[in-house]
């Protein structure tokens, strides 16, 4: 019985590795899920502006030029430079962006009935891109202080972003919306 413990403990830790090392899938599929099941504007100026943290990190990188740091296993050693995080800046970008979205936008008409949405879903997103974040350092990908400027530039970026929809698109983007989304 203990034996059997031990190989269900070991497949479900080995599916979360997994599901931590291919969170650029699973989060890239969500949010392309989540703009075809909405056809929002405010969605894809969200997802805009997480390709947009996304870049400048990896403008970052080239400046820095800091490695990462020696990968335990053998052949797993990433190449590109480490500092800031990637990942940790995007998902920070995505888990503040969230929250603002949650506080302070209307509820798109997709989720008119869900108002327990703005509730669950930064329940779900925030621990979520925590676990995520730490999860760079656990798989050897990161050390502290790449993660920490990567959350820092997602925190920063997600609020200016965030502030750009609210003064802009919210007025056009319901315009768009209105206009050429007729799907």
């Amino acid at each position: 019985m203990e034996d059997g413990r031990m190989q269900r403990t070991g497949w479900t830790w080995t599916f979360f590795r997994i599901f931590l090392e291919e969170t650029n899938m699973v989060v890239t599929a969500l949010t392309a899920c989540t703009i075809l099941y909405t056809r929002s504007a405010a969605v894809v100026h969200f997802t805009v502006g997480a390709v947009v943290c996304s870049r400048v990190v990896k403008l970052m990188k080239r400046c820095f030029r800091q490695p990462r740091p020696v990968h335990p296993l053998p052949g797993r050693q990433k190449k590109d430079f480490g500092m800031p995080s990637t990942h940790s800046a995007v998902i920070s970008y995505y888990a503040v962006y969230s929250l603002l979205a949650a506080a302070f936008l209307p509820t798109h008409l997709s989720f008119e009935q869900a108002e327990w949405l703005r509730v669950v879903a930064p329940l779900i997103i925030v621990p979520w891109a925590t676990t995520i974040a730490i999860s760079r350092i656990w798989l050897g990908h990161h050390t502290v202080p790449q993660v920490l400027v990567g959350f820092a530039h997602g925190l920063v970026i997600a609020p200016a972003w965030f502030h750009l929809w609210q003064q802009y698109g919210n007025t056009y983007g319901s315009y768009v919306e209105r206009t050429y989304m007729i799907w």
